[in-house]
């Protein structure tokens, strides 16, 4: 049989883009690992926040916010970006760099502030509170879009790591590790931290896609934290610290460079977390109950990579999503379909530029540097 389209790799990258192919197109979705998720996908930190991600990644955030809002996907929690005095000329820089782009960011009062976190250290005055932010059910997003995919026909291959891919009279054949092989008019690089390692097998230039590990810890702390307290984080990009049934899921936000990899913590960066917590808090940290790293991959220019490859025919990338993976999922897919397939822009993607996401920014780029 030849697909129309094979999807590598079944996070939620790939089982969103699978979900929205399949009314149009026989889709095939091919996952490394014993069951999809096993990655980014499972390791998120699951907060959709307008800013995250920079100015670039807006519009797939807001566009995104809509359909998760609507199919029940997220749950209030509010964001405060938090700083010492010192800071506040970062503060105005954010409030700068986000203005006009539709983001709501409002200042708060050191005693606003102190409301809304209890037991933060009083030198930390400075405060942004963005009232949208909200918890994400990434696991039911994810098997949202993967029981989407099913019922519409897509095929799902699990242990399929890839091991080959060549392409000869216009069709690619994929070659699984155990000797599978599956064909396909158009490759789907959907393969996360994988994505360039993937291109080099297909002879596709890469596009420079590197993975970095990013750090959790799940703190007891005491007293327990309280269900409405927002998501933290530090101005200046040290940590983010976020309430879960009493406990603390704490990051050093941390991006230490990695091959791909089945990301494990390093104690050095749980410690590091931790430190830096207690310079923002006074709470009693009772125990570290888990602590686990992923892995988020970005482009050069820390945007994402949808589109056809300028230089090979049928090559999709759908790739680089760095941290923001989860909270732009449903624009992200709807719109690489609409590419794809040659569709126009919906309601959804009508305020988004594909050309902003092309893969041919990235080739051109790199002809310009090694020139």
């Amino acid at each position: 049989m030849i697909y129309d389209v094979a999807v590598i790799g079944a996070g939620m990258a790939g089982a969103g883009l699978a979900a929205e192919l399949a009314p149009y197109a026989r889709v095939l979705l091919l996952e490394a690992e014993d069951a999809p998720g096993y990655h980014a996908t499972g390791r998120s930190a699951a907060f959709w926040e307008e800013t995250y991600g920079g100015p670039g990644v807006v519009p797939l955030t807001l566009a995104s916010g809509t359909y998760l809002q609507e199919h029940g996907f997220l749950t209030p929690r509010g964001a405060l970006y938090v700083g010492r005095g010192e800071d506040r000329a970062a503060m105005d820089a954010h409030v700068a760099t986000f203005a006009g782009t539709g983001v709501t960011i409002e200042r708060l009062s050191p005693e606003a502030l102190a409301d809304k976190v209890p037991h933060i250290r009083r030198e930390w005055t400075e405060a942004l509170h963005q009232p949208a932010c909200a918890d994400i059910d990434v696991a039911g997003l994810h098997q949202h879009y993967l029981g989407a995919a099913r019922r519409l026909g897509v095929d799902i291959a699990c242990r399929a790591r890839v091991a080959g891919i060549t392409r000869a009279d216009g069709v690619w054949t994929i070659t699984g590790e155990r000797g599978e092989t599956w064909r396909a008019v158009a490759i789907v690089n959907a393969a996360g931290a994988w994505a360039d390692y993937i291109a080099v097998l297909a002879g596709v230039r890469p596009v420079g896609i590197a993975p970095f590990r990013r750090t959790v810890a799940v703190l007891r702390v005491e007293p327990q934290a309280p269900a409405d307290l927002p998501l933290v984080l530090d101005i200046n990009g040290g940590f983010y610290f976020k309430p879960d049934a009493g406990r603390l899921w704490l990051s050093p936000h941390d991006e230490i460079p990695s091959e791909p990899c089945d990301a494990a913590p390093e104690e050095i960066d749980v410690a590091i977390a931790i430190d830096r917590f207690m310079a923002v808090t006074d709470w009693r940290i009772a125990a570290v109950e888990r602590r686990w790293a992923g892995l988020r991959s970005f482009a050069p220019d820390r945007l994402p990579v949808y589109g056809f490859d300028p230089e090979a025919d049928g090559f999709f990338w759908f790739a680089g999503q760095g941290g923001f993976g989860i909270q732009t999922a449903p624009a992200a897919a709807r719109l690489g379909a609409q590419v794809l397939l040659g569709q126009g822009a919906d309601a959804i993607t009508a305020r988004i530029d594909p050309a902003v996401y092309a893969p041919d920014r990235l080739k051109s780029r790199a002809e310009a540097i090694s020139a």
